[in-house]
């Protein structure tokens, strides 16, 4: 797909303050001299092999397919890269431009908390002080992540305005990064916001797709001719973009990409833009679809995955919707949890709540179609992150129970914490029971 003046079709463009003109054409033109540079992709490939762990394999999911009786279901198991799914690949190769630019410190947004867990990771990494900004809601359903992150590092900045979730993290890094970009790289995580970024994220997670065709070579199976489907779920839609890219100027295979259903059709339910009822707009620098309200304020939305439940998409997925490259579809939050149940007893991996609405998709695309042919999906990340929404969703007694133990454990303890005398100092001790 071309990005003449980067615009796809009407749709993308930078549409920003004059003071962030500057920085976003330094960008630009870093990013387009380090793409066409030896030495920056031979850096970049040996750092994917060595630092994100890649190629990450392509598992056929042989039960599965036995089990749904149709045509053979293929994983793409972006979730065994280093941090636990694709958005390393974005990070590392921004990380690298960040190096290049002279640039000490970086500033990202996280919904999921993947993208900053992976921002993090490079940062330490590269030596970079890091700062992420993250929706207080976010933060409370992704604690596992906000550990991560701190572990490695990072500042992690909760934004309380608005919905409190990834859109007003966007704002906020901006705000940061429009008072700061002299000595500041903005590292957006997903395939939108003002050009360069939704060409370049293309760029640095395209290594996706043209692994998952290389792959399937390997098996005997021709894109063109054997798969029925590629299947990606679509927030802003780095995986999805990045997954599809060596087929988008294929008329084959079908691409499909899932967006988040959540609880129902109604707006504040869903977070479907394509498959729902967004409309036009300019929002956070780029033009193209959003859910807004009659009054053109951004929607609130909902899904039980915190990577999906953004209002608005990437300009090219918008784009090759418009034009019918990409099919769009969405799940639901039930349909993703029984997604994630069934690929977990059957193939023995653990999808991230984002990357079942995919899964649930290629089950349904598959039971159909003929075992000659095969569906693909990107399981863009694991669900480790997930596991305070998963347990109490698959199984709330027993993980509410545990919780409560844990936290009536914890109470024990500090109350037979006392002070003692330590060198002459007082410290705190715990009173151990015999």
């Amino acid at each position: 797909m071309k990005n003449h003046n980067n615009y796809f079709g009407e749709l993308g463009g930078r549409y920003v303050a004059d003071m962030l003109q500057a920085p976003l054409e330094e960008l630009e033109q870093t990013f387009e001299e380090a793409r066409h540079t030896p030495h920056f992709l031979d850096h970049l490939a040996r750092m994917q092999k060595e630092y994100v762990g890649r190629p990450t394999p392509l598992l056929y999911a042989e039960n599965t397919t036995r089990e749904i009786g149709g045509a053979q279901i293929f994983v793409k198991m972006e979730g065994l890269a280093n941090t636990g799914a694709h958005k390393i690949n974005n990070a590392l190769g921004q990380a690298l431009l960040a190096k290049e630019m002279g640039k000490k410190r970086i500033i990202a947004e996280t919904g999921a908390g993947q993208h900053g867990v992976a921002t993090a990771a490079v940062c330490a990494k590269f030596g970079l002080d890091c700062t992420v900004y993250m929706g207080e809601v976010d933060i409370r359903r992704q604690r596992p992540n906000v550990y991560l992150m701190e572990l490695f590092g990072a500042k992690v900045v909760p934004v309380s305005s608005g919905s409190c979730t990834l859109k007003d993290a966007v704002n906020e890094a901006l705000r940061d990064w429009a008072s700061s970009f002299d000595g500041t790289h903005y590292l957006l995580g997903s395939a939108l916001g003002p050009a360069p970024y939704p060409g370049m994220v293309h760029f640095f997670q395209s290594v996706i797709g043209e692994e998952t065709s290389s792959q399937l070579a390997d098996c005997g199976i021709n894109p063109e001719l054997d798969v029925a489907a590629m299947v990606a779920c679509v927030g802003g839609g780095s995986n999805a973009i990045g997954f599809f890219s060596p087929f988008l100027d294929s008329p084959e295979p079908q691409l499909i990409g899932v967006e988040a259903g959540g609880r129902g059709p109604d707006l504040g339910d869903h977070a479907a833009r394509m498959n729902g009822k967004a409309e036009l707009g300019i929002v956070q620098g780029y033009k193209s679809y959003f859910l807004m309200d009659p009054d053109g304020q951004l929607e609130k939305t909902h899904s039980i995955s915190a990577g999906l439940d953004y209002p608005g998409i990437g300009p090219e997925l918008a784009h090759l919707g418009d034009t019918g490259r990409i099919s769009f579809t969405s799940a639901t939050d039930a349909e993703a949890l029984e997604a994630l149940k069934l690929f977990a007893r059957n193939e023995g991996i653990i999808f991230a709540l984002e990357s079942a609405h995919g899964g649930a998709e290629a089950l349904k695309l598959a039971a159909p179609l003929p075992k000659e042919k095969a569906v693909v999906v990107n399981m863009s990340g694991r669900g480790d992150k997930d596991i305070f929404i998963s347990a109490k969703a698959l199984q709330r007694e027993s993980w509410i129970g545990f919780l409560k133990s844990e936290v009536e454990e914890d109470n024990r303890l500090r109350d037979h914490r006392v002070p003692g005398p330590q060198n002459g100092r007082r410290r705190e001790e715990y009173v151990h029971e015999r």
